[in-house]
């Protein structure tokens, strides 16, 4: 399967194959709040594939890709979910400044037509910022399916908007779509929205001051609304403009002084005040597009009625009260029964799939069957006849070399567990369960100085570390996304790391449990004490809850299909530094040196001086650890305690080289070499405290 052009703006893809969306051709920016289809209805326009899932946080950056519509080549850019021009999460802010500074020739509005009323008023937003807009409602099959009718004609005409209904999903109404966005023209229509006698003044004033200041992207009153707001980005856009006058002031035109004292004279939020009246305004336009629905009714008179003849029955014994949708819901988001549900999940989607499977019987099959007697020897013996030089032979074929070690770990090993771990996240994030498990572990995660958000990229962790430490970035604060490094870090095994670790332990129920005890009581403590000690509030949360359904194969295929190419494409040049490394160590002495300085904490928890190998192995990367583990559990090296001793340190061991590397770029060097300064000797602590324990109570595994 080969995937088409697809080129995120800071991404790699860029910089390796020379790709470049071009700055010449005319944009057309993707906007709405999460979970509507944008992701879609992109890689219906572009012809490129982008992930789509069931939960905020895919579109991390802005992607950009290149579609041809009608006669034109335009670049098609999908903006992270935003729900509003004033943003909450950063998130919603790295949106918010695409759109200050791009010149679209169009914005398309995706919004998810079984919530109109909620999305409108944002449309209304993005009108009052003058931006060319096309409106597009998207899940409109799910929308007839309750019942929902909406004038679309009517609603063009109010908003003076092209109003195009969709099922991006199914590529239903996306012909007409592409044909309105060759032929558009912006109407340059502004809602005239009365905000009350706190704001109309002193708005009217900003605007006034704001018309020698320049172009900032987006409208003089939208710009306006936003610094009543007291909005972020909206300053630095005034302080810019400021400097290129010449002004080195922090309030060269005096609107921060206009904005506080409006603040403080109003008897509530601006905030507020403003959201309540475009929910007003948008509330007239509903009772000519939507006549049948009340301002707190968004499901449409064939949804109402279901629930009435439901309230109906409630009387009569034995009548389903709910619909079969709500009591999954309720199961899964409940404290108590929610919790079994992510067990089976976690038995049968990691332990049985990933680690008992995928990690049993596929890595031995491939290992031992196919590398092991076949492909490695005869390679082996190919290569010692045509490069007579012991040098060249022990790099490649010897003990740590590049074909003999690197590309049998990578895809004897690594490719079938990680396949199977990727798998199964596309199973369950198509089905829309992580944002319900967001829900259910919300409370928990306060403890830790998290939200309910912190789940995706904790959940990403068990796939790849380095993909989930880019991830934080979408958590709101930069507490929030320091704790879920450390813990990222310390105490998440990548799916390699564990399902390997599985698979050695699976034949030991007890060890396993005590693993799983020690690292579940380690990720508790560490994170519960960084949420003491780091300084700040614990976040809000806020996420769109999507409605369940039944996944698709075409998007696990495809979804699968491209993480395991990313990472096999990442983890195989590792494997080979990390045999050429080992290799000039050995030959340098550095080696051996290491190997030396390792085995003094190794043998501190109770270990051969033989695994001092297996944690150095740890550092180059996570998985090339755990499959030395594996070759020692195999040869029988290690005592079942030993074993567990073992487990648990390599888990709570050093980040890897790439996650490392990740880490000081979203975080910093100095932040980097904290958190592995703190998790290497943590990590031998535990272990020493595990080992300690287990032998004065005469525990045999």
């Amino acid at each position: 399967m080969k995937l088409p052009y697809i080129c995120s703006k800071n991404d790699c893809c860029c910089r390796n194959t020379g790709c470049d969306p071009g700055t010449d051709l005319p944009k057309i920016v993707l906007v709405g709040n999460p979970n509507v289809g944008k992701s879609s209805l992109f890689n219906s326009l572009s012809e490129s594939y982008a992930v789509v899932s069931n939960y905020p946080g895919t579109s991390v950056e802005i992607t950009r890709g290149k579609g041809r519509i009608g006669n034109r080549e335009y670049e098609i850019i999908d903006t992270p979910g935003m729900y509003s021009l004033h943003p909450i999460s950063e998130e919603e802010r790295v949106s918010q400044r695409m759109l200050f500074g791009e010149k679209p020739y169009v914005c398309l509005h995706v919004v998810d037509a079984r919530n109109l009323r909620r999305m409108l008023p944002f449309t209304v937003q993005l009108l009052e910022a003058r931006l060319p807009l096309i409106l597009v409602l998207n899940m409109m099959d799910e929308a007839e399916d309750r019942g929902i009718e909406i004038d679309r004609a009517k609603l063009s005409r109010i908003l003076e908007v092209p109003v195009f209904g969709t099922v991006s999903s199914e590529k239903k109404g996306i012909e007409e779509l592409k044909t309105a966005i060759a032929d558009f023209k912006p109407s340059g229509k502004v809602p005239k929205i009365e905000y009350g006698k706190n704001i109309d003044p002193r708005l009217e004033e900003i605007e006034k001051r704001l018309e020698d200041a320049g172009n900032f992207g987006i409208s003089k009153r939208a710009l306006g609304l936003l610094l009543l707001q007291e909005d972020r980005t909206a300053f630095e856009k005034l302080r810019e403009k400021g400097k290129e006058k010449g002004c080195e002031e922090k309030d060269c035109f005096g609107l921060q002084a206009l904005a506080e004292e409006a603040s403080k004279q109003a008897d509530c939020p601006l905030t507020y005040l403003i959201a309540l009246q475009r929910q007003t305004y948008v509330n007239g336009i509903m009772e000519q597009v939507m006549p049948d629905t009340d301002p707190g009714d968004t499901e449409g008179p064939g949804r109402r009625k279901e629930k009435s003849e439901a309230a109906a029955k409630k009387a009569k014994p034995g009548a389903k009260k709910i619909g079969l949708a709500e009591n999954i819901d309720s199961i899964l988001t409940h404290p108590v029964l929610g919790i079994p549900v992510l067990f089976l999940v976690l038995y049968f989607g990691l332990y049985r799939f990933v680690g008992v499977f995928a990690a049993g019987t596929v890595v031995d099959f491939l290992e031992n069957a196919v590398f092991g007697e076949h492909i490695n020897p005869w390679i082996s013996a190919q290569f010692t006849a045509l490069v007579p030089y012991p040098l060249l032979q022990d790099l490649f074929v010897g003990e740590y070399g590049i074909i003999t070690q690197a590309v049998t770990y990578a895809i004897a090993l690594i490719l079938p567990i990680v396949g199977a771990f990727f798998l199964v996240f596309s199973i369950i994030e198509d089905t829309g369960y992580l944002p319900r498990l967001a829900l259910l572990v919300d409370g928990m995660f306060k403890k830790i100085g998290l939200s309910g958000r912190a789940v995706i990229p904790m959940v990403l962790g068990f796939g790849c570390s380095t993909m989930a430490t880019m991830v934080t970035r979408t958590l709101e604060t930069k507490r929030e996304r320091l704790i879920s490094n450390i813990l990222l870090a310390l105490a998440i095994p990548c799916s390699a790391q564990l399902g390997i670790i599985l698979s050695i332990l699976s034949g030991n129920p007890k060890g396993l449990l005590i693993w799983a005890g020690v690292i579940i009581l380690e990720f508790i403590f560490i994170g519960y004490l960084a949420a003491k000690v780091l300084p700040g509030k614990n976040p809000t949360f806020i996420l769109e809850l999507p409605p369940l359904r039944k996944p698709r194969l075409s998007n696990i295929a495809v979804k699968t299909y491209s993480r395991m190419h990313w990472y096999f494409l990442e983890v195989l040049p590792l494997f080979v530094m990390a045999s050429v490394l080992i290799w000039i160590g050995k030959l340098t002495g550095l080696f051996a040196l290491a190997l030396k300085v390792m085995e003094y904490p190794t043998q501190w928890i109770g270990l051969p001086t033989d695994a001092a190998a297996v944690f150095l192995f740890g550092f180059f990367r996570r998985d090339l650890g755990a499959a030395g583990l594996y070759g020692m559990h195999d040869s029988g090296f290690l005592t079942g305690v030993q074993l567990v001793v073992a487990a648990v340190t390599l888990t709570l061991f050093m980040p890897c080289i790439a996650q490392f590397m990740m880490t000081i770029k979203e975080r910093g060097l100095k932040t980097a070499l904290a958190i592995s300064g703190f998790i290497f000797p943590s990590a031998f602590l535990a272990g020493f405290i595990v080992n300690t324990l287990l032998d004065a109570l005469g525990v045999v595994l």
